[in-house]
């Protein structure tokens, strides 16, 4: 009799022709033994890219950095200059009046400077002024007193006795007719110097002037105008023809420059003051 029970493995029936055999299960698939896990392309890429720069990423790499530091440079300025921008409108209102107003003081501070500054100068421009006239007073009464050496243009008188001896009035008529015609400087025989208070008296061996001797020739030196002076001295009946007719040769030169180089001693005056009042 035959025996029915099935056979318990089935048997597999065979798939399309040519498909691969599939895997069986709990079996792990074959690595390809050409293939090595640790070597990645684009990684070896980077790698080479950061060890060994090529010309251009190194170029790529400088302009970077220069862009990133001016960024924070301009960040840091816009910070630094940004000191009102959170201040309120009335509060910068406040500030600029405050600003204006210490302009405004400083500028009065510059005008009230500048005008002190243009009254000193005003001042000592008066006190320049005051003290230089000052100065030449004193130096035109030091001359006019015969208390200083002086020189110039004028004319140099030489009177000679002759026939007979020089009188004092004319050697007197002589002096006076020279500063009326504007003498500024009188010296006999280069040794006594004239001035307002000389005196003149006849003494023996010649005259005596300022209780000093003076002998002839009586040499008489001016200072003042040439032409004027020879003027007072030729006129008609006047000091040149009186001396002539004292018996005495008069010979007037004009030198180059006349030299008056002795002086007077300053008297101090016993009874005359100045008046404070004029």
């Amino acid at each position: 009799m035959p025996d029915d029970t099935p056979d318990p493995t089935p048997e597999r029936e065979p798939g399309p022709a040519g498909d691969a055999p599939g895997p069986t299960p709990g079996r792990r698939p074959e690595q390809d033994p050409e293939q090595d896990p640790e070597q990645d392309p684009a990684r070896d890429r980077l790698r080479v890219a950061f060890t060994r720069p090529s010309s251009r990423q190194a170029v790529v790499g400088v302009l970077l950095a220069v862009l990133g530091f001016a960024f924070v440079v301009q960040v840091r300025d816009t910070a630094a200059n940004d000191t009102y921008a959170g201040v309120r409108e009335s509060d910068l209102i406040q500030v600029l009046n405050g600003l204006t107003g210490t302009a405004e003081r400083a500028r009065r501070e510059v005008d009230r400077l500048e005008t002190r500054r243009d009254d000193l100068q005003d001042e000592n421009s008066a006190r320049a002024a005051a003290l230089d006239e000052a100065e030449q007073r004193v130096r035109t009464l030091n001359i006019i007193a015969g208390l200083v050496p002086v020189s110039g243009q004028g004319l140099r008188v030489t009177i000679t006795e002759s026939t007979s001896r020089v009188s004092v009035g004319s050697l007197l008529d002589t002096v006076q007719e020279l500063r009326t015609a504007g003498a500024e400087a009188m010296e006999f025989n280069d040794e006594i110097r004239l001035g307002a208070d000389s005196s003149f008296q006849a003494s023996v061996g010649g005259i005596e002037l300022d209780d000093r001797l003076l002998e002839p020739p009586y040499v008489l030196d001016v200072i003042g105008d040439p032409h004027v002076l020879r003027t007072a001295l030729t006129f008609s009946s006047g000091p040149l023809e009186s001396l002539e007719n004292d018996g005495a040769t008069v010979q007037v030169e004009e030198p180059e420059t006349v030299e008056v180089t002795s002086v007077r001693d300053a008297r101090r005056p016993e009874y005359a003051e100045i008046d404070e009042g004029q």
